[in-house]
């Protein structure tokens, strides 16, 4: 029998849009629906697979996967190139949908959100959240599309509703409440739970916790002192017993964007010119969200060498797409081996613009800024890189703008 578990009636909702761009895809396209795709950031055959059917996951075909390698496991895949505009368009509405039941909704991700029914009319908490599920998700095929299909999980916290929410999939929907926790916890592995890779499992393995049941069985001090030697460990034991512990806005720590080069013959003439594009990208992110960096982050990976990185840090900060990319040039320029095949830049360190911060070069900052302001709105209005480096015009056939997963701040 475990103990301390949270009784109380679930009202937190996860939905989960089952193998997002791939659905909205066939969705756009019905020609498509029912066969295998994969999305792709860029039609190459080194590109990785970002997002695959359900047809083409039958065929062993995963995220991640090169596109090279699931063409020969199934002849028959369908690459489409990723196509940002539809997904920003369906995460918004999905966003719409989900506020019209409760005051506090959360996207975790472009196609993930949390609904918070503690924060719902009293009207609307006489309602049963199967039946809002259910609504939710005929909403999504009226008001989006037919072929749209979503999980739901509800649950007393973020924590197990996402769980619910990836027990059956496709187009499922479950409730996980104190009553069952142990009945669903039976049927995983721990690495079925969000947050345990193996790294985490390992932890958990050197104390004896092989599967779930045992992970919640675990005292608190065994979890805290001796598998995650850190408050992590109370965390864990609250949040698997349906405690909320992850309503926490985090606060962003850097911006970045990578590119896999197009073929491995690029001059260093080239790759600088696909790195100056990166860092356009990554400006403008770092400005529209009201943040300056004082750090610049660069990795390759090569042929030869393998994965490379370096860093730098500035006296003062900065957001300008001139400063980052003459950072990340000089950096880039020390990058040994040949063959290069993945870039990447990152900015880090960030804190919020300071308008009426002083410095020697008051002037020369004022003045890039505001050029700089004159270019993003110019970029707002028009469409990205409308305005941008002549060094960059070779690339525009290449590098196009792309989703950024894992947060929808940029939306």
């Amino acid at each position: 029998m475990i103990d301390n578990l949270n009784r109380a009636r679930p009202l937190i909702m996860h939905i989960d849009l089952n193998s997002c761009f791939a659905t909205v895809e066939q969705q756009a396209r019905p020609r498509l629906r029912g066969r295998p795709v994969a999305v792709l950031n860029r039609r190459t055959e080194f590109t990785s697979i970002i997002t695959a059917s359900y047809e083409a996951k039958a065929y062993g075909i995963k995220v991640g996967m090169r596109y090279r390698e699931a063409k020969a496991v199934c002849p028959d895949l369908i690459a489409v190139e990723s196509d940002p505009a539809k997904y920003k368009y369906v995460y918004h509405k999905l966003l719409d949908i989900m506020r019209d039941y409760s005051a506090h909704v959360t996207m975790k991700s472009i196609d993930e959100g949390v609904i918070d029914f503690n924060y719902a009319t009293a009207a609307m908490l006489e309602r049963d959240l199967v039946e809002i599920g259910q609504e939710i998700k005929q909403r999504l095929r009226d008001e989006i599309g037919v072929w749209m299909r979503c999980n739901v999980g509800i649950a007393t916290n973020r924590f197990l509703a996402k769980t619910a929410a990836g027990l059956n999939k496709p187009d499922g929907l479950d409730v996980i409440t104190a009553d069952n926790l142990e009945l669903v916890m039976n049927q995983l592995k721990l690495t079925d739970l969000t947050g345990i890779a193996k790294r985490n499992q390992r932890r958990l393995n050197s104390v004896g916790i092989y599967t779930p049941l045992e992970f919640i069985a675990a005292k608190p001090e065994v979890l805290q002192k001796m598998v995650f030697k850190s408050v992590v460990g109370e965390w864990w034991y609250r949040r698997l017993r349906g405690w909320e512990v992850d309503d926490v806005d985090y606060d962003m720590k850097r911006v970045g964007r990578q590119y896999v080069l197009e073929h491995r013959g690029l001059t260093q003439e080239q790759i600088e010119q696909r790195l100056h594009n990166l860092c356009e990208s990554v400006g403008g992110r770092l400005r529209g969200q009201q943040r300056m960096a004082r750090g610049v982050y660069v990795f390759v990976k090569s042929e030869d060498y393998g994965y490379w990185h370096s860093s730098t840090m500035s006296s003062v900060p900065f957001q300008s797409n001139q400063t980052i990319y003459a950072l990340a040039k000089d950096i880039i320029r020390r990058a040994p081996g040949s063959g290069i095949r993945v870039i990447g830049v990152h900015c880090y360190e960030l804190e919020p613009v300071v308008d009426n911060q002083l410095s020697i070069f008051q002037d020369k900052l004022a003045r890039e800024r505001s050029v700089t302001r004159a270019i993003d709105l110019v970029n707002q209005r028009y469409g990205e890189r409308t305005v941008h480096s002549a060094h960059t015009l070779p690339t525009n056939g290449y590098l196009t703008p792309k989703i950024p997963f894992g947060g929808t701040r940029y939306f």
